[in-house]
């Protein structure tokens, strides 16, 4: 239920603000309201938006529609991503392993576990760390270093000396 007018690709971000129901066939809001949120566009995908926005030839309607106001149908999806991963040479997955390939990749690359949260739009952090907590990089050294770090900073000795002398 993608539409154009949710797509920001100046600024790279995508607003997510209803859902497709494909046995209902109609669009719905999302299930939770940490469904609806804003989720950066990576440059690769920006590119491809792009380009796809300029062959469809319009601004407003469904990014990914058979026209602006009638979605695709799913199994036709599935069938054009059969085709585009064979010419790629990937195994296919599906829009569930998508999701977990796009966390996957944001907690790889550093991002903090707070905004991957609002990305997947997950309603609790709690709910990040127990799907990809396994993934987040983390040990006892890099901890230690970093509490050292902190600690070691001229402001957190001043602190302390505050609240250890009341």
């Amino acid at each position: 239920a993608l539409r154009w007018e949710d797509v920001d690709l100046a600024n790279g971000l995508i607003r997510v603000e209803r859902a497709y129901d494909e046995k209902a066939r109609v669009e719905v809001v999302p299930k939770s309201r940490a469904g609806r949120r804003t989720v950066p566009i990576v440059g690769a995908l920006r590119d491809e938006l792009t380009a796809h926005k300029a062959r469809q030839g319009r601004s407003a309607g469904l990014v990914f529609g058979s026209t602006a106001e009638t979605p695709i149908v799913s199994s036709n999806v599935w069938r054009r991503a059969q085709v585009a991963w064979k010419r790629a040479g990937l195994d296919p997955i599906g829009l569930h392993e998508a999701r977990h390939t796009f966390a996957s990749v944001l907690i790889a690359a550093g991002v903090n576990a707070k905004a991957i949260t609002t990305y997947m739009g997950h309603a609790s952090i709690q709910t990040t760390y127990d799907l990809y907590g396994k993934l987040m990089p983390g040990s006892e050294a890099e901890a230690t270093a970093l509490a050292d770090a902190y600690l070691s900073r001229s402001d957190t000795r001043s602190r302390l000396k505050q609240l250890r002398d009341g």
